[in-house]
């Protein structure tokens, strides 16, 4: 279970952006975020909640971008 773990953590990181957008958004060294997709640390269940949120603030953030983008387009068919 834990190499499981350790897998979801990898990616999570990818849908986050990649090593170094995961370091900024959980504020997490880069070197730490690689440790724990290796599977050198454990990866505790403070940091999946600190992954989920970082997530939800993503998704929100694209949320967001989206419907930015959809109002710029129905703008300029008008």
């Amino acid at each position: 279970m834990p190499q499981d773990l350790n897998e979801h953590f990898a990616f999570c990181v990818q849908v986050l952006g990649g090593t170094t957008a995961a370091s900024r958004r959980l504020g997490i060294d880069e070197r730490a975020i690689r440790r724990f997709i290796n599977a050198e640390r454990p990866v505790s269940a403070g940091l999946l909640e600190d992954t989920a949120t970082a997530l939800r603030k993503l998704i929100a953030d694209a949320t967001e971008a989206e419907q930015g983008i959809s109002a710029a387009l129905n703008s300029d068919a008008s």
